[in-house]
């Protein structure tokens, strides 16, 4: 994955990191523990959400209905980009970027390559992922899952710009029934894939800066490649060598050779990378070997996918296609899973970068994904013998879709996730709803914040939620979110001033805020509380009564939460927030 300009605190000692972690977690214990002796009153009048509704509604699945023997593309809506994907037997695992989403990179499962299932999140633990003080777009970068059959075990190994941890590996014999503390892996780089070849020999492989003095323009990266112990979850020093130098061709200045992967066919090693960084000049390409060594040799008919040549006009756009792994499918032939994004009306990803797949010809010497450089179709064919149950028992829903949830169930839904901190340090359940009390911590701050949230996954949505709560103060504020990162967001909650209490709608870009509108309400009731969005236009209201709708700030403009004006690798997030370090007061 290119890295975009963000600064980075340098990587800490793995005892500072471990410190660190001890120390969040004694705050949230310091935290608990003031809020049951001295918050009764806190606890009284902490708002309880309910009633959620998030509704679908992009034009492209109403004019592309599904046939008998087909799904959508893609599998995996909103921001979860950078996937993996790994096999044993009939069961397939597939994990996805989160970076200072917390709990961190999703774990799904499938049968079938169409019908998926979140069953966990790899890091779900402070002390695997230390995020609390790291920009939305800092944390966990480029996972790789990965299933070793020599010794039964799956492995996911990842970058972590947070805490410390640098590389990172976490193992399990059971994706489902959680991973290990991490093991902190001695070398520089990003983006790790790990390769296990028959004879029981380990590698890993990733991205990292070319030999020193030797970077000769702007985007100049290697990849290289270790021996990896098994038994002691290490790269064996010494063993690291360059295997591509820049990209298919230095001499035309190939940019971010990145998120490697080696794969073994008739005997031979293929090398498979994106090129090109994470936008609009993003490519996929391959190389082979006749070891996992090198030489790595690039096939004649590179990028073998990527959408940058073509028609920027073109209808339903898909764009930015690369950062991809291979998997042989239950009809035994190959798929690939990649990134991808699906601009709005004015080019611009709101959405974030989500997973997609295509069919994989690898009949030749090389793999080429099918259709991957022509204009990628809405829908596809599924493997043979599959039936389409997305959204239905359970499995992950793609498509136009409705997600409701009133927040009765024992165990929270895996889409719901926090940012740099555990949902549970604000989150309880009650008969009205789900109840969060506030941190004194606002949304424009590199710290853990009281907010539950659920990705954007059209460009053309709604959402509903019903809120009871009555602020005691100007400082306190509950209501939702709309966030791309902490330097850029929409505010649109309740708050009091005097007597009174308002809405507020709270644009902030550049770090700065700014009141858009506020509407003085009564709050005798609960009150719902929607966003709703076409494209770049998004829209907020209220309700007091559960049927008429009143718009607050009129449209408004989605820019700040597209990646093109704030930047970054997420896509938009809505919140459901709440504070009591308010700043956004009313007008």
């Amino acid at each position: 994955m290119k890295r975009m300009k963000f600064e980075f605190a340098p990587f800490r000692s793995r005892r500072a990191g471990l410190l660190c972690a001890m120390v969040v977690l004694l705050c949230f214990s310091i935290g608990f523990n003031a809020n049951s002796q001295n918050s009764k009153k806190q606890a009284q009048n902490a708002p309880v959400f309910s009633n959620s509704v998030y509704e679908g509604n992009d034009p492209v699945y109403n004019n592309y209905p599904l046939k008998e023997g087909e799904f959508y593309n893609p599998i995996l809506q909103g921001a979860y980009p950078d996937p993996a994907i790994t096999r044993k037997g009939d069961d397939y695992y597939l994990v996805a970027s989160t970076f200072a989403i917390f709990p961190g990179v999703p774990v799904f499962h499938s049968k079938d390559l169409v019908n998926w299932t979140q069953i966990g999140h790899a890091l779900d633990r402070v002390s695997q992922l230390d995020v609390h003080d790291t920009p939305i777009s800092a944390g966990v970068y480029a996972p790789d899952i990965e299933y070793n059959p020599n010794n039964d075990t799956f492995y996911m190994i990842v970058t972590a710009f947070a805490g410390g941890a640098g590389n990172i590996v976490v193992k399990s014999k059971d994706p489902a029934k959680g991973w290990s503390e991490p093991y902190k892996l001695k070398f520089g780089g990003i983006d790790p894939s790990m390769f296990f070849d028959d004879n029981g020999k380990a590698y890993v492989v990733h991205n990292d800066a070319p030999d020193k003095g030797q970077e000769l323009y702007e985007g100049h990266r290697v990849i290289k490649v270790w021996e990896y112990d098994l038994a002691k979850d290490q790269v064996i020093a010494g063993t690291d060598k360059i295997i591509v130098n820049g990209g298919v061709d230095l001499a035309k200045k190939p940019i971010w050779i990145e998120a490697p992967h080696i794969y073994k066919k008739n005997g031979r090693y293929y090398l498979m990378c994106a090129e090109g960084g994470t936008g609009g000049n993003h490519s996929e390409v391959v190389f082979v070997s006749d070891s996992p060594m090198g030489p790595f040799i690039p096939a004649p008919n590179n990028p073998i996918l990527s959408q940058r040549s073509l028609n920027p006009n073109r209808p339903n756009k898909v764009d930015w296609a690369g950062h991809a792994d291979l998997v042989l499918g239950p009809d035994n032939k190959y798929y690939g899973v990649f990134l991808g994004i699906r601009p709005n009306e004015k080019n611009r990803v709101n959405i974030g970068r989500e997973t997609f797949i295509l069919p994989v010809d690898w009949s030749g010497e090389f793999p080429i994904f099918v259709n991957g450089l022509v204009p990628m179709e809405p829908k596809l064919q599924m493997p043979k013998g599959v039936v389409n149950k997305t959204g239905k028992e359970g499995f992950f829903p793609n498509g136009n879709f409705t997600f409701k949830d009133d927040f009765t169930s024992k165990k929270l839904d895996y889409r719901w996730v926090g940012l740099r901190g555990p949902r549970e340090a604000f989150i309880s359940s009650s008969k009205k709803g789900l109840q969060i009390t506030p941190f004194a911590t606002n949304i424009k701050e590199l710290k853990p914040t009281s907010t539950l949230f659920h990705r954007q996954q059209h460009n053309t949505f709604s959402y509903t939620t019903t809120l009871d709560y009555k602020p005691a103060s100007e400082k306190d504020l509950a209501g939702i979110t709309l966030l791309q990162s902490e330097k850029f967001n929409y505010v649109f909650g309740l708050t009091r001033k005097g007597k009174d209490y308002y809405l507020v709608l709270e644009r902030t870009e550049k770090g700065a805020s700014k009141i858009i509108a506020s509407q003085k309400i009564d709050v005798k009731k609960p009150i719902q509380l929607q966003v709703k969005a076409a494209g770049d236009a998004y829209q907020f209201s209220y309700s007091t009564n559960g049927k008429d709708f009143v718009n607050v700030g009129g449209s408004v403009s989605g820019d700040i939460l597209s990646t093109n004006v704030a930047g970054g690798f997420t896509g938009t997030l809505i919140g459901l927030y709440a504070t009591s370090a308010n700043d956004a007061l009313p007008q």
